[in-house]
């Protein structure tokens, strides 16, 4: 088994090692250390340990066990070509304390941020995207005040819902409405919508504020090339990225641990070249991976293919020519 690094002191990376493969051999959780202040740039993962937006947004709840269940998978990934990477631990969700917890990951992983690092949020409910978007918007860590940010979205539903409070359901009406209150250029583009699961409020709020979307019928194979063009022109107009990947946006058969499964989704082969196009374009500064809920999942199916779409984000960073 492979040296143990207690993110948050609850859980520990664990795997195969391959010693006599050396460096060629290598595991996420050879790599992985605990995060400290002024470490060196690399990748660093926090998790947001949180249901409580699910809940609110009458969801099922689990999702709080998600960043572990992601670490697990996370732990035994290959090693293709070294790189610095730490495990920045949790923040938890107590007690019913949403905003709470929303601002102290945000100011976590502000900081991560200004010192340089990738951050890769492990969540947790969706409202994790609301405190990722904090956390760009407070910290130094966009191109400069004017610089304009491109949210991605790859999601069955575009999280647009009015409420009193933050939800899972919330967060980039939350995000819109607080960039024009602060006259910040923000643009929101979500890859997957279906149109069985967002009424028609979501789609006429959707459209009132600009939003671009493509639903999960038009995101096909044959389609593939003509979604990879749309991407890449959108990509050139913006400064910075935030990517968030929502597991419910693949079909249930694939992702069935999340809270609301999908009666179709988008299938992986479609997802994955859209995935790396944008964390390889240069202008990646957050991505998150949200939904993750483990009592629902079968035979970890869903944290494995979490776990892949983190592997494909991270090595698509890291690939862009410095």
């Amino acid at each position: 088994m492979g040296r143990a690094v207690n993110g948050d002191g609850r859980a520990p990376w664990q795997g195969r090692v391959d010693a006599a493969d050396g460096d060629a051999g290598l595991r996420w959780h050879q790599l992985v250390e605990p995060w400290r202040a002024g470490a060196a740039r690399g990748v660093a993962l926090l998790g947001l340990a949180s249901d409580e937006g699910v809940r609110r947004n009458q969801g099922r709840v689990g999702a709080a066990q998600g960043p572990q269940a992601l670490r697990q998978m996370l732990a035994n990934l290959p090693v293709h070509s070294r790189f610095t990477l730490y495990d920045a631990g949790d923040v938890a969700c107590g007690a019913g304390a949403l905003e709470t917890a929303q601002d102290e990951y945000a100011a976590r992983a502000a900081k991560l941020l200004d010192e340089g690092q990738l951050v890769v949020g492990l969540g947790g409910g969706h409202e994790i995207a609301w405190a990722s978007y904090l956390a760009l918007v407070r910290g130094r860590s966009m191109r400069n005040a004017n610089a304009k940010l491109g949210i991605l979205n790859f999601d069955a539903h575009f999280d647009l819902r009015k409420d009193e409070r933050s939800t899972s359901g919330t967060p980039f009406l939350q995000a819109l409405d607080h960039a024009a209150a602060n006259g910040l250029s923000v643009e929101y583009r979500c890859l997957g919508v279906s149109e069985a699961s967002n009424t028609r409020a979501l789609f006429d709020r959707a459209r009132e504020r600009g939003v671009v979307w493509r639903r999960d019928d038009e995101l096909t194979l044959l389609a593939l090339d003509a979604r990879m063009a749309e991407l890449a022109d959108w990509l050139r107009t913006i400064d910075d990225l935030y990517l968030t990947f929502c597991l419910d946006v693949l079909p249930a058969w694939v992702a069935p641990g999340v809270s609301a499964p999908a009666a179709r989704g988008v299938a992986l082969e479609v997802l994955e070249p859209l995935i790396v196009a944008a964390a390889g374009s240069g202008k990646l500064r957050l991505a998150d991976i949200a939904e993750l809920c483990p009592p629902h999942d079968i035979d970890r199916r869903t944290a494995r293919v979490a776990a892949r779409i983190a592997w494909r984000i991270v090595r698509a960073h890291l690939d862009v020519p410095r």
